[in-house]
């Protein structure tokens, strides 16, 4: 798959910006340090990120899932 260096990869910002006490942003997903740099990274970059903070997001909703389902059986 061939990258366009012309198109932009929009901010995954949702203006929901809170971080966690990790530093992980509960809106979209990417660290502190992902969401300082993100104007200044390349097309590579911005799509590690994306990759990365999509799979903090998945991660987060399965243990407030298990936690729900914990705090329902017991």
């Amino acid at each position: 798959m061939a990258l366009s260096t012309s198109a932009p990869i929009d901010s995954p910002c949702i203006r929901n910006c809170c971080l966690n006490d990790e530093d992980i942003c509960v809106g979209c997903g990417r660290s502190l340090q992902e969401i300082t740099c993100w104007s200044t990274a390349n097309q590579i970059d911005k799509l590690t990120i994306l990759a990365a903070a999509k799979e903090r997001r998945r991660l987060t909703q399965l243990r407030q899932s298990a936690l729900i389902f914990h705090a329902a059986s017991t």
